[in-house]
């Protein structure tokens, strides 16, 4: 570990505001939407999560990088955030099974942080003033060569994001011999949620985001995913077309996040985007169809519009946000179509959500003669 400097780093929002904190060592400039998770555990995960791909992530928790990295809590092929903004930063461990330092995990990655930063002010003045665009730096640049760089940064309302992350070509995840065929498009699938499938006799298909329905057709699948993912759905205008072609196909079609987001969308549903979004892993969900509740991990920016949802004659709500009423699933009143805007597959402490995946296997399980 050879970090040595702890030198004056700058934080630039678009709106000109400037926080200051210190570098740990990695010495570089970056920018993107400037977005808080209130996750106490789980940084890893989120680090790698393709959905947050091309932000800045600020931690609200106090301690970060104190139980080290592990190979196994990895969500992607690599780190997906932009940079980080944190307000301890721990160059040592303490878990016993870790594989090794956050820190060198972040050299060998060459990912900029920013450590001592009042995260306490940033949030509430980011909650209060909603996600921004923002540059953060800890190689020395000026404030105007900063302003410079961050007004050539796009706006994340209409910006496509699903291609920088989806697989180039398609590959295979689970046993072929498993029970159930499952055909998922890749907007940003997180690694999580193969797991899952696999783990209930699924052989998944994993195709690039801008397959075709017939190049996943070809597959002969029992039921198709669309996966989570970032950016802004509504650029996505090949993927929601072939999202009405899957749910046509008459078989069964789940999708979480962005993929959620690109079932409403299919339905004349629109989407907008978010003051803060909701990023986290104890956000509460209200499932219509059982009157229970459900604590959930949460990543979007975006949501569907809940009125139009209400207005549609073949959605129905199935989930909604107790702390802001926002649409949190959605399924088709004749179809075996439905989705969630958030993770079941994390499991933030409980598994409360996970049920979901026995559904999609339920209804391939009751539609496999179709095949």
């Amino acid at each position: 570990m050879k970090y040595t400097s702890r030198d004056k780093a700058v934080i630039l929002l678009s709106d000109g505001t400037i926080f200051y904190g210190k570098s740990i060592g990695i010495k570089g400039t970056t920018h993107g939407e400037l977005c808080f998770n209130t996750g106490v555990t789980g940084y890893q995960e989120i680090f790698t999560d393709p959905s947050y791909f091309g932000q800045i992530m600020l931690s609200t928790n106090a301690h970060i990088g104190n139980y080290g990295v592990h190979d196994d809590e990895v969500d992607s092929d690599g780190i997906k955030i932009a940079g980080l903004v944190c307000k301890n930063f721990s160059f040592h461990y303490s878990r016993p099974a870790a594989s090794g330092s956050l820190y060198d995990y972040f050299e060998k990655n060459n990912l900029v942080v920013v450590s001592d930063v009042d995260t306490r002010a940033l949030v509430s003045y980011i909650r209060d003033n909603g996600a921004m665009n923002a540059v953060i730096s800890t190689d020395g640049k000026s404030i105007e060569e900063l302003k410079s760089i961050l007004n050539a940064v796009p706006d994340m309302n209409g910006l496509e994001l699903a291609s920088k992350v989806s697989v180039k070509e398609p590959y295979f995840y689970g046993n072929e011999n498993a029970t159930y065929k499952v055909a998922a498009l890749d907007l940003g699938i997180k690694t999580n949620i193969l797991r899952c499938l696999a783990e209930r006799d699924c052989y998944v298909k994993v195709f690039p985001y801008n397959a075709t329905y017939d190049q996943l057709k070809a597959f002969n699948p029992h039921g198709y995913f669309l996966s989570n993912g970032p950016g802004d759905p509504q650029p996505l205008h090949d993927v929601i077309e072939v999202a009405k072609e899957l749910i046509a196909s008459d078989k069964p079609v789940f999708g979480i996040c962005l993929g959620h987001q690109i079932i409403a969308l299919s339905q004349g549903v629109s989407t907008y985007k978010m003051f803060n979004g909701h990023r986290g892993i104890n956000h509460p969900i209200m499932n219509v169809l059982t009157n229970r509740g459900e604590i959930t991990s949460q990543n979007h920016g975006f949501a569907v519009n809940r009125e139009e949802v209400e207005a549609n004659e073949n959605l129905e709500i199935t989930h909604y946000h107790l702390n802001d009423q926002t649409v949190a699933g959605i399924r088709l009143k004749d179809k075996a179509v439905f989705s969630v805007q958030y993770h079941p597959e994390s499991s933030p402490g409980p598994n409360d959500s996970k049920y979901l995946f026995d559904e999609f296997v339920n209804y391939m399980k009751t539609s496999k003669g179709t095949v």
